[in-house]
């Protein structure tokens, strides 16, 4: 007789540390909490009024945020009843983590004061506490065991282990109403922190702003709630479509400037667009750098038939109709672009599609009267384009909803926010779809997918057309939105958004083939230009070596799908997954 022996693979506990180690962090993070009630300086010049003693201000409430997180999330690797749920993964990592932005938060803001207002002296004890309190919690926290051996001998490998964490424990089944509840506080809090974010007055309150978030989500990671959080958006998809979109038309009615709103809108647009490019690029494979060319198309189509005094052509069309005619139109030139076109395949396809986009561009400033037909006014453009008005609603009026009033950019960020749906169901049908599967076959291997008989010329073509549509159908709203459109607004790189560099920039950055990647990846790369103005002459500097610091560090954008993660990360499992895994069911 054989008797067979099963040994099971244990995964290695978290090391527990001195208690005291813990308890010396719990109060560096309380002395941090309690300096953001003290002044920290003695002038009202430096932004946000840190002044005040008992009243925290400006960049103090990033460091009250960051230090009540560590406290939170020490307690809750203690065990403490009613907070183990803060560090269901990494009790260590998250709590590093949170500890350096807190750290980075408050450094960042102590040597603003000294450098903006002339040396150390203008600093008040408060900001020396808090200088003092985070930097010895941080040094606190690296004595804390790691959870992690170091994966080689070399002295980065040694200390990236001290942010690495175990993978969090199996979730406890909760109801379905509890479960709805926590994604719509999530959702709560998103909507809290964009709102915080896009309304900092300085660049100084916005830079330690993404400090702070730089260094928590990363904490939040570790910890595991992060990857609880998914497995509950995963479980309940519609409920997380239904809850993010209604964080989205929250958002102007929480503001009480249309200054903010107008970045709003700007940045639907822009994540739009960059959603329509994901089909091309994230679900098809196919590299395309002149896309804002179809924004181009739709938003000039629209220009000139919605009544324009520079139009050449005397039409005022209602906007359903301008809508159709530009996205038709985008339709039309995405068809011709990608006939010829489509054949060929990476490099090669690039390039003809980044001539399209310049031909595009010097082919509407041409278009003066001089060089060839007087149509769009040249270099000049179409101005004075008119407001919209739909079933006797003005857009460029205000108007009171829900005791709320809004001005004209709430009234479009609203509108904006509709043609997002409808383009965010667009993406979701086809990616779940015969022709969405499709799609990804071909981008992970045409030839192969031309062996299993599927037509890739016809479907590439169908991608093309479908992505230049959507681009279009922004367009129309984006020229109403901007009362002009010139030829210089759709160049293939330009320090603002929207351009075709950033836009294939948004979709990398957020994680190709996902809705919420390109979204997530379009605010950053809008909203962070747009608030750090000062920094425009290195903007495109910075823009490259952070896109080299991504493709280091996270290859798979901020938001992966699982395909991505199995392909870029080492998992320490075989490629093709047991059982029998649809491409949906892995989150393609």
């Amino acid at each position: 007789m054989t008797t067979q022996t099963t040994t099971e693979t244990q995964t290695p506990a978290t090391p527990e540390a001195p208690k005291a180690l813990s308890y010396a962090t719990l109060g560096g993070a309380v002395l941090s909490f309690a300096s953001t009630f003290l002044a920290w300086t003695w002038t009202a010049e430096f932004p946000g009024n840190l002044t005040v003693d008992g009243y925290p201000g400006g960049l103090q409430l990033l460091t009250l945020t960051g230090a009540l997180l560590t406290a939170v999330l020490v307690l809750g690797g203690l065990g403490i009843p009613g907070l183990r749920w803060a560090t269901p993964g990494g009790k260590y990592a998250s709590v590093r983590l949170m500890a350096l932005a807190t750290f980075a938060t408050t450094w960042f803001t102590v040597i603003a004061i000294a450098v903006e207002l002339g040396g150390l002296v203008n600093l008040e004890p408060g900001a020396w506490l808090a200088a003092v309190a985070t930097a010895l919690t941080v040094a606190v926290t690296f004595a804390l065991p790691r959870e992690a051996e170091p994966t080689g001998t070399s002295g980065w490998a040694t200390f990236a282990a001290f942010f690495k964490a175990p993978a969090p424990a199996a979730a406890k089944e909760l109801p379905s109403w509890a479960e709805i509840l926590l994604i719509a506080v999530a959702f709560g809090i998103g909507l809290l922190a964009f709102t915080y974010g896009i309304g900092t007055e300085g660049a100084e309150d916005f830079l330690g702003f993404l400090l702070l978030i730089g260094f928590g989500v990363a904490a939040l990671n570790k910890s595991g709630l992060s990857r609880r959080l998914t497995g509950l958006t995963v479980k309940h998809k519609n409920v997380t479509v239904t809850a993010a979109f209604v964080s989205a038309f929250a958002f102007p009615f929480t503001q009480t400037s249309d200054a903010y709103t107008s970045v709003g809108t700007n940045i639907l647009i822009f994540a739009t667009v960059a959603l329509g490019l994901n089909i091309v690029v994230g679900l098809a494979g196919l590299l395309d750098l002149g896309y804002v060319a179809f924004l181009g198309v739709g938003a000039y189509t629209a220009a000139l038939v919605s009544g324009s005094p520079n139009s050449p052509f005397d039409v005022h069309v209602p906007f359903w109709a301008a809508v159709l005619l530009g996205a038709l139109a985008s339709l039309i030139f995405g068809v011709i672009i990608g006939a010829p076109t489509l054949r060929l395949h990476g490099d090669y396809l690039a390039i003809v599609t980044l001539g399209f986009g310049e031909i595009f561009r010097i082919g509407m400033q041409n278009l003066d009267g001089t060089s060839g037909p007087d149509i769009t006014n040249g270099p000049n453009g179409i101005p004075n384009i008119p407001d919209l008005e739909m079933f006797g609603f003005n857009f460029g009026e205000s108007h009171t909803v829900l005791g709320v009033e809004l001005g004209r950019f709430s009234n479009y960020y609203l509108l904006m926010l509709l043609v997002t749906i409808v383009v965010v169901l667009v993406f979701r049908r086809s990616d779940q779809s015969r022709i969405g599967r499709a799609w990804v076959a071909i981008r992970e291997d045409e030839t192969a997918a031309r062996a299993m008989g599927i037509n890739a010329f016809r479907l590439k073509l169908l991608a093309f057309a479908l992505g230049a549509t959507l681009a279009g159908l922004a367009g129309t709203v984006q020229a109403h939105v901007t009362y002009t459109v010139t030829p210089a607004q759709y160049k293939f790189v330009e320090s603002m958004p929207p351009n075709s560099a950033f836009l294939l920039a948004a979709v990398i950055l957020g994680g190709m083939g996902t809705v919420s990647g390109p979204l997530i990846g379009a605010a950053l790369l809008y909203l962070i230009p747009a608030k750090l103005q000062f920094m425009a002459d290195y903007q495109l500097l910075l823009f490259g070596i952070a896109l080299v610091l991504l493709m280091r560090f996270r290859p798979e954008g901020l938001v992966a799908d699982r395909r991505k993660q199995l392909e870029f990360k080492e998992t320490g499992q075989l490629d093709t997954p047991k059982g029998d895994t649809g491409l949906s069911k892995a989150g393609v």
